[in-house]
């Protein structure tokens, strides 16, 4: 057993660890990551990353299909999956090796191996002790499978990223961010995808706009809906999988089912009970303004802590931490409100501070003014067929304040950033309209909205 003393630990070498660590190493201080598997975590390896190469490919083969009607030669044959994932594995290899070498030069010390809290500020990597002043938890979460007879038979998203072979016909358990997101990539490769979710809408969380927009989308895109279903059982059968529904509603066959029904904190198994580290029965673990657990010098950052399970999340967390806890910052921490998010769905969704509905809550109905807009934009101009645009401003109070900014339609994952400074800043429907805007594009017609929506 050795032992070997630092002034930062971080348990998990994702985004958030990475961030927190790479800050107090600039600082001069003694660090090092713990991690069992790759440096980056999910977003690089399992994540964000391969997930927006896919979205590309996606993209890709929307355009095959649209060229001919802008006189190009029609496009024929499909994708080479395995081709593909093979280079996809390529970049994100790359990303390995940088973060490997980055961390080299920046003097951190990457421990291979599954940790656990040992007490008394301490870590036990495979039975080898280490300890730190701080100790930051950041050990990201995992795809749920619920517990249900056959749940093996289906693969999870992590499981999509191994596909070499495309499923002819796929169906996604969970219409949610993930799954509205893998069954576009997979409908737009070629693949016949049918959406399940037992709420009677897909993206349940999101803005209504939103939800009725890229619901029509989905069917634009021919993606297959069931809603309000509830896979009880998944049978395996000779022409493919088959799933049962609570009412014995039986869909399928299928090649291939993918799980995307949430994810769970990897918090389980981390020594936690061992620190004393306060967890919530659902395994996340709760942190005060400033990423402090109630043990005295762990805190916790990411998707472990039940707020916005973002990658820039954990990013901004864990680098405001090390600039409190390392260089006498001490307001330094992430404000958890108006944080932009997208969807990389077909066309992408962005969405950034108040819904609708949670914008009514807060100020009532009186207080909110609502400004939206529908059309086809001019990339489908000479295309038979096309995917909707959708954009609404949430207004609150008598001077406006954009409250909300809710977006679908190409160009979104560009155009939110710029338009979320906006409503972080606190700006009114006044600024936006006094904006000259940027002609011809889909984010002019953010400034240019004239007439509320009636109530």
């Amino acid at each position: 057993m050795s032992s070997k003393h630092f002034d930062l630990i971080a348990l998990g070498g994702g985004s958030g660890g990475l961030a927190v660590a790479e800050r107090a190493a600039e600082y001069g201080k003694r660090v090092a990551v713990i991690e069992p598997a790759e440096l980056g975590g999910t977003c690089v390896n399992a994540g964000c990353v391969p997930k927006k190469v896919m979205w590309y490919a996606a993209n890709l083969a929307h355009d095959r299909v649209d060229a001919a009607a802008w006189g190009f030669p029609a496009a024929t044959g499909g994708v080479d999956l395995a081709t593909l994932t093979a280079k996809r594995h390529e970049f994100i290899v790359g990303i390995n090796r940088f973060w490997n070498n980055y961390a080299k030069d920046l003097g951190i010390e990457v421990i291979k191996g599954y940790g656990r809290l040992a007490g008394g500020n301490q870590v036990d990597v495979d039975g080898s002790i280490y300890s730190a002043d701080h100790i930051v938890l950041s050990t990201g979460g995992r795809p749920l499978v619920p517990p249900v007879p056959g749940a093996e038979l289906g693969i999870t998203s992590d499981g999509f990223f191994e596909l070499e072979q495309l499923p002819e016909r796929t169906a996604v358990i969970g219409a949610g961010y993930i799954g509205v997101e893998l069954a576009g990539v997979l409908s737009s490769l070629g693949s016949e995808v049918t959406l399940l979710d037992t709420a009677d809408s897909i993206l349940a969380p999101f803005d209504p706009l939103i939800r009725e927009t890229a619901s029509e989308n989905l069917e634009q895109q021919g993606i297959k809906t069931q809603l309000s279903f509830e896979a009880s059982r998944l049978e395996k059968t000779t022409e493919g999988i088959v799933i049962v529904g609570a009412d014995n509603k039986q869909l399928g066959p299928f090649d291939q089912v993918i799980w995307a029904v949430g994810r769970k904190p990897n918090t389980d198994d981390i020594g936690l009970d061992q620190a004393g580290v306060t967890v919530e029965k659902n395994g996340m673990i709760p942190v005060d303004t400033w990423q402090n657990t109630n043990v005295p010098g762990i805190y916790a950052i990411g998707d472990i802590i039940g707020k916005y399970p973002l990658t820039p999340v954990a990013i901004a967390a864990g680098r405001r931490l090390s600039d409190r806890l390392f260089d006498g910052q001490e307001s330094a921490h992430l404000e958890y409100e108006n944080i932009p998010t997208i969807v990389f769905a077909h066309p992408a969704i962005g969405t950034v501070g108040l819904t609708e509905p949670q914008a009514i809550e807060a100020f009532g109905k009186q207080e909110v003014t609502i400004y939206e807009t529908h059309f086809t934009p001019m990339r489908y101009a000479l295309s038979e067929r096309g995917f909707k645009t959708a954009m609404k401003l949430v207004c609150v109070g008598k001077e406006e304040r954009v409250a909300g900014l809710h977006l679908v339609g190409d160009g979104a994952d560009e155009m939110l950033q710029g338009f979320a400074v906006a409503v972080k800043a606190g700006l009114t429907k006044a600024d936006f309209d006094n904006t000259v805007a940027l002609h011809p594009t889909s984010a002019e017609e953010l400034v240019t909205l004239k007439t509320p929506r009636d109530s």
